[in-house]
């Protein structure tokens, strides 16, 4: 027979072993008996690589699905903790601005504040400075009213100087009137 035989189970329920005297020719149930045990022995070879080479796929799809699983995971993860980060920046951002905001606004008020008191410390010294200006005044028209007094006074008590005298030889009334008082 050819070496590419092929044994299926029809192929061995129809074999005609042929008659002989005494039965089946032994030669040819021999000759099937070998063959089918080499086909067999080379199905059980057959089955025996294809299990060791489908255990070899099964683990490298195994491993496939668990670094698919692992990339999977690790993208997942990756893409929560960009949200979280961008969440935090967000918190974070939104949090600087309303201290910030908070902050300016105080800065604000607190100048305000600052303004009202310079503002109402500028009307107090200018009311002083108004107050001083009329005591000034009032001193200064007392001290021109007394001047004005005085020199009142003392126009009579001069008398005119002569023709010829200058003011300065002419004798002082009350240096006069001191010398005739004590004489």
């Amino acid at each position: 027979m050819d070496e590419t035989f092929h044994l299926t189970p029809l192929d061995v329920r129809r074999y005609d072993f042929g008659k002989a005297m005494r039965g089946y020719d032994p030669k040819r149930v021999e000759q099937f008996r070998e063959q089918v045990a080499e086909e067999l022995e080379r199905l059980t070879r057959s089955v025996v690589d294809l299990d060791t080479k489908a255990k070899g796929f099964y683990e490298q799809l195994r491993a496939f699905r668990d670094r698919d699983k692992a990339l999977n995971d690790a993208l997942v993860s990756a893409q929560q903790l960009r949200n979280e980060i961008r969440e935090s920046a967000e918190r974070e951002a939104s949090l600087i601005v309303r201290e910030a905001r908070a902050a300016g606004e105080e800065q604000v008020e607190s100048a305000r504040t600052e303004i009202r008191r310079l503002e109402g410390r500028l009307q107090e010294l200018e009311r002083a400075r108004r107050a001083h200006l009329a005591q000034l005044r009032q001193m200064a028209e007392r001290q021109l009213a007394e001047i004005a007094a005085a020199e009142q006074e003392a126009q009579p008590v001069l008398p005119a100087a002569p023709l010829g005298v200058r003011a300065k030889d002419a004798p002082l009334p009350s240096a006069a009137a001191g010398r005739a008082d004590q004489g």
